[in-house]
Parts: structure tokens; C-alpha cells; sequence
């Protein structure tokens, strides 16, 4: 079964006076693999521009934008209509014997291919991160898909979601500190503590599908912006979903976009403008995610 959807994204920076722009890059284009597939697609700026793609070291699609012409108002407009498989669960995908236990074994060849996804991106300072982390691990417990559970249920439990304007990723300390974040926070506290493990993951952006905007009775929690998740490696297995915000790891609500081995290489829309700072009167982003059917 698969399902059709349409997806609207706009971005909208405001200016008091005329400002130019240099190139901008645009990551929205979800990943063609078995979990989907594109049927259609467009981009549209309200200002004369030129626009070129290219993919990157990680094969996520980059649209390069050159904006050609000063303005007090930036707009840029993605939509998508696309058909998505959906996630198995992690059941129908039985493990290795060599996954089943922490620490994973992964294999030469293996290993030469995830290193760049096993080495810790932040540093611990005070140690509490370390710390944290050996908690799920405490005594015998050292199930994989058990401690994998837990890190994700504890995360959804013990800290806040918090919507947050501001761009950037908290560092895992911090979101410990302060017990709050947003989704790629949360991505990534999950993501730099299982790599302290030895896990391979890997920072996924993408987008939600919510079933309470058509009328369904669950609502997700990020929902109307761009999402983020976790994609852990597992012998057996392979890439597994893992979104610590929703606590899922099945089904037609995650839609990757991209994938990275840090938050900053994955930012929906990015670039600069030149003028007086306090000409930048802030920005507004709308995403709506629509499902229109299943197919069999």
C-alpha cells in the first residue's frame, strides 16, 4: 500500500527597505528511494532568479537560487506531489545476531562505509551527556531494539517540546540542561548519544504527515514545519526510523528529505542578503502536508 500527497512549503523573509540577495540553497526535494517516489514538482520565487540543481556528497537534492533583483519581500514556494510506501516496523526486519546486542558488530566493509556516521560531531564538556547515555545501559540491559526503546521513549517523556523561530540545533548538553526542545533537537541528542555507544546514525530532515489536519483523531507534534528524526543502522536491518518527538518508528508519517551527519548541512533554505540589519523584519514559514489517497 502507498499513499498520494501533496505538499506546500513557503518561506516568506520581510524587509523594511530593498535588499539584495546572494545565492541561496533550497532542500526540499524527498528522497526517491523504496520508502517514495516524486510525481511532481515545482519551485517559485517572486523575484526573478536562476535556478540549477546539483546533489551533494550525501545525494540529498540542492536547488542553487540566484536571485537577480533587490526587494523588500523574499518568497519562495515549493510544492510536491509525491507517493510514499511508508516504514515498515523494525519487526518484519529481524536483526543479525551480531545487532542483537550492544555494542553492534559491524562488519570491515561495513564499518569503511558508516565511519563518517559513528564519530561523535559535539563535544561532552561536563560529561553529562556520557553520563546520560550509560544510564540506558546500566546492569544487564543491552537489547539493542530495547535500549534503542528507551532512549526514544525517555527523550519523548522527560524533556518539553518547545517550538523555537530561532535557526540552529541546540547542542545535546544543552537540551539536557534546559529539558526542552525542538524535533531536531531532540534528533540530536539521540543521535550524538547513541554514537557514544557505537551505533552508525544519521540526522534525517523531512517532513510529517499529520492525520488530524484531514480530520483524523491522533495529532503529531511538529507538524506544520519542516520535521527531523534519527536513521540508526542496524545489521539486518539496515536504515531504521527513529523519531524521538513522536516516539514512532513505522508507518506513511515520516517523509525524508535529506540526510546528514550533523543538523547543519540540511537546512530547508539557506543563504544571505546585503543591506542594514535592521531592515530584516523577520520571517514567516507555512508547510502543509496533505495526503489525497491510498493505493494499493
Amino acid at each position: 500500500m502507498s499513499a498520494i500527497y501533496d505538499l506546500e512549503h513557503t518561506t516568506n523573509y520581510r524587509y523594511a527597505n530593498p535588499v539584495t540577495f546572494g545565492e541561496h540553497r533550497a532542500i526540499f526535494l524527498p528522497r526517491a528511494n523504496y520508502s517514495g517516489r516524486i510525481l511532481s514538482y515545482s519551485l517559485e520565487i517572486n523575484i526573478p532568479s536562476k535556478i540549477r540543481w546539483m546533489m551533494d556528497t550525501l545525494s540529498n537534492n540542492v536547488a542553487i537560487i540566484e536571485l537577480n533583483e533587490p526587494a523588500t519581500e523574499l518568497v519562495v514556494t515549493y510544492r510536491v506531489r509525491g507517493e510514499h510506501f511508508g516504514f515498515h516496523a523494525i519487526a518484519e526486519f529481524p536483526l543479525d545476531l551480531r545487532a542483537e546486542e550492544i555494542p553492534v558488530q559491524y562488519a570491515p566493509d561495513e564499518w569503511d562505509d558508516l565511519a563518517l556516521f559513528m564519530r561523535p560531531h559535539t563535544t561532552d564538556p561536563d560529561g553529562s551527556l556520557a553520563a546520560w547515555t550509560k544510564s540506558f545501559i546500566a546492569g544487564d540491559r543491552d537489547k539493542t531494539l530495547d535500549v534503542l526503546q528507551r532512549i526514544m521513549d525517555t527523550i519523548n517523556s522527560s524533556l518539553t517540546y518547545e517550538a523555537r523561530e530561532l535557526e540552529g540545533t541546540q547542542s545535546p548538553t544543552q537540551t539536557l540542561r534546559l529539558k526542552s526542545g525542538t524535533c531536531r533537537d531532540f534528533a540530536w541528542l539521540m543521535i550524538e548519544a547513541l554514537r557514544r555507544l557505537g551505533f552508525a546514525c544519521r540526522f534525517v530532515s523531512g517532513y510529517l504527515y499529520d492525520a488530524a489536519l484531514d480530520g483524523g483523531e491522533i495529532g503529531m507534534t511538529g507538524s506544520g514545519a519542516t520535521h527531523a528524526w534519527v536513521q540508526i543502522y542496524l545489521p539486518g536491518a539496515g536504515w531504521r526510523n527513529y523519531d524521538p518527538t513522536n516516539q514512532i518508528t513505522a508507518g506513511f508519517n515520516l517523509i525524508p528529505v535529506a540526510i546528514a551527519r550533523h543538523p547543519g548541512q540540511v537546512i530547508p533554505l539557506s543563504g544571505s542578503w546585503f543591506g542594514n540589519p535592521q531592515d530584516y523584519m523577520g520571517m514567516d514559514v507555512r508547510v502543509v502536508l496533505r495526503e489525497l489517497c491510498f493505493a494499493s
